[in-house]
């Protein structure tokens, strides 16, 4: 049996005012990551592909993403991405992000689903001006839920840290290592729930309170799903544990009415989330 090398992939991408509008100013790719840029009515939306269907042991991507003065652009994946089974080397994610002054990053890739036995150790760096504006976050899906496989091993580092200039505003980190089944079935931990997400947002201004109570009202209305929502150093950070599925649908809706309420754009996502 012939096994597959492992990949490094790389996408650069940068948006810059020209001519009045948001457009592409930098863009490196290498396999197997390629960047597509559809044509909407929306904001300028770059899309993330990885062409090999997925990432196995020991597979490396590094992604980076540079909003430019004034800039606002949108940033997706065009699918789950897929970590699969490891027999002992890790998958490594690198994400740095980036707006600078008057800025506004949007980046909502779909869910990550980690296989059984899947290595993952993914760090997303996210940098803003004082005055640039962010979205962003993850939904990580434990297991092939609709095959009856749950994630029972393995090792899941997912860290996050967020800087208004040089200042740390938010750190985070999310680790499972060896036995996970009980970690997840745990009541103090993740009560079984076969997914979670987190979604932040930093408001250009730096005042996120007044869309706290909308927040809260809106994931109350997220049947069956752990849920919460603070406003902290600056951001509004919101969580969610449960059922994938209508998980997914409240961390997409949450995300389309902050977008609304804070920049006045439409209240969707890309026609890729509804595939």
């Amino acid at each position: 049996m012939i096994e597959r090398a492992a990949v490094e992939g790389i996408a650069e991408i940068g948006f810059a005012i020209r001519d009045g509008a948001t457009r592409l100013s930098h863009l490196y790719e290498r396999n197997p990551l390629r960047v597509l840029f559809p044509v909407t009515d929306d904001l300028k939306t770059a899309v993330l592909v990885t062409t090999s269907g997925g990432l196995v042991a020991g597979d490396r991507l590094d992604v980076s993403i540079q909003v430019g003065t004034g800039a606002a652009a949108h940033v997706t994946g065009s699918a789950a991405e897929k970590i699969y089974r490891s027999t002992g080397a890790t998958t490594v994610v690198e994400q740095r992000l980036a707006a600078e002054r008057g800025g506004w990053l949007e980046y909502l890739p779909p869910e990550t689903i980690l296989f059984d036995c899947a290595r993952l150790r993914r760090k997303t760096r996210v940098v803003l001006d004082d005055d640039a504006g962010f979205l962003g976050g993850g939904i990580l899906v434990f297991g092939r839920i609709a095959m009856g496989e749950r994630f029972t091993g393995g090792l899941l580092h997912d860290g996050w840290e967020l800087y208004r200039g040089d200042r740390l505003i938010w750190g985070d980190a999310l680790h499972i290592d060896g036995d996970a089944a009980e970690i997840m079935s745990d009541p103090a931990c993740f009560a079984g729930a076969e997914a979670c997400a987190t979604l932040i947002f930093a408001p250009r201004d730096g005042e996120p309170r007044r869309f706290l109570e909308a927040a809260r009202t809106a994931q109350a209305t997220a049947d069956g799903l752990r849920a919460g929502v603070t406003a902290v150093n600056g951001l509004l950070v919101a969580r969610w544990f449960g059922e994938a599925m209508p998980l997914r649908r409240a961390y997409a809706e949450l995300a389309c009415h902050l977008r609304a309420a804070a920049m006045g754009l439409p209240p969707g996502l890309p026609r890729l989330w509804h595939v």
